[in-house]
């Protein structure tokens, strides 16, 4: 009864328990990830893992899929026990997960990482046309405005997590397992995989979600199972459950308002971008402004040019014509060194690709963009017991946990991750802090501190750019709002200017609109 055949052919009517898990624990080297905890799915349902950061979510859904195997416990799918001992076995029974952390490779093209390892062979020779026209209808159905020809490496964070999507869709899916898959997507493209969901739950598909947005929560989930430190606390009804009870199950404790009052008291400009372009042609004709005692947010879809605007001030992208005036200084097509040494931070998306060094410890990467500076260097050697000061105060600062800046960052969860992150910016004077994605796959605990963080910055006279697919995020924090689509500048909003609907309706083209 238990064969791979007959879980695949038995049918579940929808409401009708699809998977259940029992008094699951998982054990790793000196950490008790998960401890005793139950959870079930629903045929048709969208059933949301909630917690802060280092709950245990992640590790549920990897056991689920198939990566981890429990340390004690049991698994039950389509009402039979199952060993997923294997992620394509977990896939074969039509468990299916999209990881938050890309499993792509960059030097392959679309097609090549949808079918990557489920490759169709005959006769030992790989069914290219038949993989091709697969690509082409996932991609279609899916909305998703990709060839299966372009190179990964090639696409933005975005269009790569379009990618990791699609791949689940290769084979039947039962269960569906997304884990913030809309921290890099946009309204729209969040529009596009949210009508998906509504699609495979009349289907009887079964969705495990992981999010820390409360607008998605209030949009999809039918049931939420929060989770705390390893240890199950509660499944809820979405649709009656409060915010703020929602926040005390995850948290234990109170959390006021998500964003923050902030005293903007703008003055002289420190930075002029004025009529810039990039040679790779991704902006076009650009002139913003940002002064101290301001939050500038920046928003637009994948592809608009928020993030490629910012990247080409800080000497990451080259400019073709225009100028960046910095600090009353031409520093068009200067290097990212020679703008850090100026006083311009940018904090990356891609905490994992760019911002740090993942085997590397805390300690290490708060030190890293400061190690040439008096405060860590004395005739070319490196103040050990100066770094380790600073950079310590510096995680108790923002709340680091656990407080181990010794222990490599690959260990720590995404949110701790993100915290070592923005403690770089802190090891040197900065006059322009630039923000991009600050609160991608955080949860609401942390993404308070963010914001707390940020606006204390602003406060004290700094400047600061908010780069952000999230809406609610840019609206709520900024002082005046820049729209961008397709490489240009749709408008400026100010103050009660930024609301919503302003924003969506400069998303696309003014005609369209």
């Amino acid at each position: 009864m238990n064969s791979k055949s007959q879980l695949l052919s038995d049918s579940v009517k929808e409401g009708e328990t699809l998977l259940r898990v029992e008094g699951v624990s998982k054990r790793f080297p000196g950490v008790l990830a998960l401890d005793n905890v139950s959870f079930n799915l629903k045929a048709g349902e969208v059933h949301v893992l909630f917690g802060e950061n280092g709950a245990g979510k992640s590790t549920m859904i990897s056991m689920i899929a198939g990566v981890h195997t429990p340390t004690s416990g049991e698994i039950r799918f389509r009402g039979e026990p199952v060993d997923l001992k294997s992620v394509r076995y977990a896939r074969s029974l039509g468990i299916s997960a999209v990881f938050q952390e890309f499993s792509l490779v960059g030097q392959l093209n679309v097609e090549q990482n949808l079918f990557l390892g489920d490759e169709r062979v005959k006769n030992k020779i790989l069914r290219k046309k038949e993989l091709h026209i697969e690509a082409e209808k996932i991609l279609k159905d899916l909305g998703f405005d990709l060839k299966p020809s372009q190179i990964v490496s090639y696409l933005s964070r975005a269009e790569q997590q379009m990618v990791e999507i699609a791949k689940a869709f290769r084979s039947e899916v039962s269960v569906l397992i997304l884990d913030e898959p809309t921290a890099s997507l946009t309204e729209r493209e969040t529009d596009q995989l949210f009508r998906l969901v509504e699609m495979l739950k009349a289907q009887g598909v079964g969705v495990i979600y992981i999010t820390h947005r409360m607008a998605e929560i209030r949009r999809i989930a039918d049931r939420i199972t929060v989770l705390r430190d390893g240890k199950y606390v509660d499944t809820v009804d979405a649709k009656s459950t409060t915010e703020s009870n929602l926040i005390n199950l995850m948290t234990g404790r109170v959390v006021g308002e998500i964003f923050p009052k902030i005293d903007f008291k703008p003055k002289d400009k420190i930075l002029s971008i004025e009529n810039l372009s990039t040679k790779n042609h991704r902006i076009k004709d650009v002139s913003v402004h940002v002064s101290p005692g301001e939050i500038v947010g920046l928003a637009g879809l994948v592809g608009a040019g928020k993030s490629a605007l910012i990247r080409a001030c800080f000497g990451i992208q080259s400019v073709s014509s225009g100028k960046v005036i910095f600090d009353g200084e031409d520093v068009t097509n200067m290097t990212t060194r020679q703008m850090l040494d100026k006083g311009f931070f940018y904090s990356p998306p891609d905490r994992k690709g760019e911002g740090l060094v993942m085997i590397r410890s805390c300690q290490e990467n708060i030190s890293l963009p400061s190690l040439h500076l008096p405060k860590f260097n004395k005739w070319n050697l490196l103040r050990r017991s100066h770094e380790l000061k600073e950079t310590l105060s510096l995680a108790t600062k923002l709340q680091l946990h656990p407080l181990k800046i010794n222990r490599e960052v690959e260990h720590f969860s995404g949110g701790n991750q993100q915290k070592v992150l923005l403690a770089k910016c802190l090891t040197r004077d900065v006059k322009l802090f630039v923000f991009d994605e600050p609160t991608v796959g955080v949860d609401v605990g942390t993404r308070v501190e963010i914001y707390k963080f940020i606006a204390k910055l602003c406060e004290e006279g700094a400047a600061v750019i908010i780069i952000s697919s999230d809406l609610p995020e840019v609206i709520n924090m900024s002082h005046r709002l820049y729209v961008m689509h397709r490489g240009k500048l749709q408008t400026e909003l100010r103050g009660d200017e930024i609301t919503q609907e302003n924003v969506l309706m400069n998303f696309f083209d003014k005609e369209v609109a």
